[in-house]
């Protein structure tokens, strides 16, 4: 059931925090790391100790963030008075740093957005009603009234801009606009976060697309792709986020829900999945582990990509049974 977020427990304990560690999801998504670093720069702005670590670090797609260059890649000394987690539904999203800064911290905040989450920790900052994280986060600072710069503000428009999708999804609304309006403000580019975020891509992705394409195949109005872990390896990619291939196939006039599969490390299939407005991944992700939004979800699969595609395409036939377009 949801809770009520708790601002003001929160603020208090950063106000009585000198060390405090920020840790966000694995493999972190452009809302991850924004809200993460939004929430770092301005606690270093207020003269606190800050630690920021997710698995395996900043990926190269996000290293031009502010602050993105602090990010530890793991932990394995140290202790904090208090411990924020930022866009994770539950505790296994935040992987090894969490384990270990659970383990080494007085106090756990546990600020999210998603509908899914666990309440894990103890102070809660949960607004299934935001788009993002890090809308969550410029609320708390605003509440807070803390000094304002760029790096902040580049690090949250950054947030904002990724989980709408350039504001395009249902989750849209005059609240979203009007707190990328008020981040601008304080100095923050659009321009740059969509261009940087939305609007590239790397000489190895592109060439990823070459053995990607070939494994389209589309079910009525579900269009589905596969990356395999080989294909990655070939092009020098350690990792990928599936964004740009995912949305490719939302596009496709014809198709209502897409889903791209991503061979992981582990026996790990990546589900990511994207839908019109009027259809609802949301609870496909959720019944396979994960979670997201009515129209951006994904999920951890355990064992092949057969395996994978036989368990949800039947879910997401049922979800264009069920669904409608709603694009007025």
């Amino acid at each position: 059931m949801h809770k009520p977020p708790e601002w003001q427990r929160v603020a208090d304990a950063i106000n009585a925090a000198q060390t405090i560690l920020v840790v966000t999801h694995v493999r972190p998504d452009g809302d991850a790391m924004g809200s993460m670093l939004g929430l770092g720069n301005a606690l270093i702005d207020m003269g606190k100790e800050v630690t920021m670590a997710v698995d395996l670090g900043t990926p190269e797609f996000f290293a031009w963030m502010p602050g993105a260059d602090k990010v530890l890649a793991e932990l394995t000394s140290g202790s904090w008075d208090l411990m924020i987690s930022t866009d994770a539904s539950d505790e296994e999203r935040s992987g090894d740093v969490g384990i270990y800064g659970r383990a080494n911290s007085q106090t756990v905040v546990n600020i999210d957005h998603h509908r899914t989450n666990t309440y894990f920790g103890d102070i809660h900052l949960v607004d299934p009603e935001a788009a993002s994280a890090s809308q969550i986060v410029f609320k708390l600072w605003q509440k807070m009234d803390i000094a304002w710069n760029r790096d902040i503000a580049q690090s949250l428009i950054t947030g904002l801009v990724t989980d709408t999708l350039g504001f395009r999804t249902n989750s849209t609304t005059p609240v979203e606009l009007e707190v990328a309006q008020h981040l601008m403000g304080y100095g923050a580019s659009l321009t740059e976060a969509t261009y940087r975020t939305l609007g590239v891509m790397s000489s190895e992705e592109l060439l990823l697309w070459k053995t990607v394409v070939p494994t389209i195949e589309i079910h009525g109005a579900v269009a589905e792709a596969t990356i395999r872990r080989t294909d990655l390896e070939a092009v020098g990619l350690d990792y990928l986020d599936t964004g740009n291939i995912v949305g490719l196939l939302r596009r496709v006039d014809t198709v209502r829900v897409a889903l791209v599969m991503r061979e992981d490390p582990g026996g790990i299939v990546k589900i990511s999945l994207r839908s019109d407005p009027g259809y609802d991944v949301a609870d496909v992700a959720f019944s396979l582990g994960g979670g997201g939004h009515k129209q951006a979800s994904g999920a951890d699969f355990k064992g092949t990509v057969e395996e994978c595609r036989a368990t949800i395409l039947p879910l997401l036939q049922e979800v264009i049974a069920k669904g409608t377009l709603e694009i007025g």
